[in-house]
């Protein structure tokens, strides 16, 4: 008999550790620049109001994690509390995201690599990389959780390193004043709003720790913890390494920024220093692509299951390590299109579906607290818990408005398309959408 239900192997320190690895810490270092140069050099500022604002969508996950503890993040939360179609298709909008981020996290990767290592072609990082995370994945979630919290904790012993060498350079040295790097007389609410959306891409990727559910040996207690803590851990971590940052270099203006956080950790540890530990950086980054494909597969899974995806292909479990071993491959095929793209027109293709569907879960956050008004004791207690999904709300869409132009004609074809296989799904719209498993 085909298994149909994952087989529950993790704990709290595996659940965190997967969404650190999806989010990558050390991604401050590559984005710090940019970030910087918008908010005109308050960058630990624009990354606080970031973390503020993930933080609002991360409780509103971790409520309904804690109600709904299946494997299906916002399809489940929303189509549990919004019905089924919305369901659908906020798993539809998140699978564009899912779908598409271990191609990026693979490139980014193979693109590292192929820089520090310029023999070797990049065709060969990326069918390395590929390879070797399918491989892992494949063998089972207990094995993908031993590998991911090595690499996670050789990630963060590399963020540790820099912080150690940004501190004893500014203890020789010197440096800004911390109220300049906080706000200065350059920056602006509009400035340090707009760094601070940028900021927020650093945050994608903890919801898909919901996905991790029914693999999870306590759901109902680890997977909200856990995506808190990720979310407080992660912006803990780009804050203070960005506001060391911004101490040793003042200011918003870079010759680069893409390269800022590396000129600068040459600047205050020398160039072996950087090297090596940007080497260590990049083959512990090997987690963040293990964190996505394991749960962009654990989404499709449950979405075949149910019957709204084909169930032949998306709903099937290995016998002998109980993973949704087609998905596994499907998605490290579609990495390997990573040779055709770029990484900006690669990441142009994610953040569309992972902002709309944050929108959808605050709505489904909302009508959740509305729906049990005899628990709360007043109307004001319920109107009180009612701003963190409003606020959430209003913040998801104010990142989803400063999307490039190309992720909205991307997004609107992928929605197209979720419509023709919703279609397919219910007889040309003549059968109701197939009920959302309780499993």
């Amino acid at each position: 008999m085909q298994p149909t239900k994952l087989l529950p192997r993790l704990g709290l320190l595996g659940v965190v550790f997967f969404g650190l690895a999806y989010m990558a810490p050390g991604i401050v270092t590559s984005t710090f620049g940019v970030v910087s140069g918008a908010s005109h050099g308050a960058a630990p500022t624009a990354y606080l109001i970031a973390t503020a604002a993930m933080l609002i969508t991360a409780i509103a996950y971790a409520v309904l994690a804690r109600a709904y503890p299946n494997a299906g993040s916002a399809y489940t939360y929303v189509g549990k509390t919004l019905g089924r179609v919305a369901g659908f298709f906020a798993g539809w909008v998140i699978l564009l995201d899912y779908l598409f981020l271990p191609m990026v996290a693979w490139l980014i990767q193979s693109t590292y690599l192929h820089a520090q290592f310029p023999g070797i072609p990049l065709w060969v990082w990326l069918v390395v990389n590929v390879g070797a995370t399918t491989a892992i994945n494949l063998l089972g979630i207990a094995l993908a959780d031993r590998v991911n919290i090595v690499l996670t904790v050789a990630a963060m012993a590399s963020v540790a390193a820099l912080v150690v060498v940004l501190l004893l350079f500014l203890g020789r040295e010197g440096g800004a004043p911390v109220s300049s790097a906080l706000w200065n007389e350059e920056t602006s609410v509009v400035a340090v709003s707009s760094a601070a959306a940028i900021a927020a891409y650093s945050f994608l990727g903890f919801d898909a720790i919901s996905t991790l559910s029914e693999e999870t040996k306590e759901p109902k207690r680890d997977i909200p913890r856990g995506i808190v803590l990720a979310v407080l851990i992660g912006g803990c971590i780009f804050v203070g390494v960005s506001l060391l940052m911004q101490l040793v270099h003042p200011g918003g203006a870079f010759d680069d920024p893409d390269t800022a956080g590396y000129t600068i950790s040459i600047f205050a540890g020398g160039a072996a220093f950087t090297n090596i530990n940007n080497l260590v950086s990049v083959i512990a980054g090997f987690g963040s692509g293990l964190a996505i494909q394991a749960t962009s597969s654990r989404l499709l899974f449950v979405m075949g299951r149910d019957g709204v995806l084909p169930r032949a292909v998306f709903g099937r479990l290995s016998n002998a390590f109980r993973v949704p071993w087609l998905n596994i491959l499907l998605i490290g095929a579609i990495g390997m299109l990573g040779m055709l793209l770029d990484i900006g027109t690669a990441t142009a293709y994610i953040n569309f579906g992972a902002f709309l569907a944050f929108a959808l879960v605050n709505v489904a956050f909302l009508v959740w607290i509305w729906r049990r008004a005899e628990r709360l004791r007043s109307v004001a207690v319920q109107a009180l818990l009612s701003l963190i999904p409003i606020a959430g709300f209003a913040v998801d869409l104010y990142l989803f408005s400063q999307l490039h132009p190309e992720a909205y004609a991307v997004g609107g074809v992928w929605l197209a398309l979720g419509v023709v296989m919703l279609a397919v799904a219910t007889g040309g719209f003549r059968r109701p959408v197939p009920v959302l498993s309780e499993r």
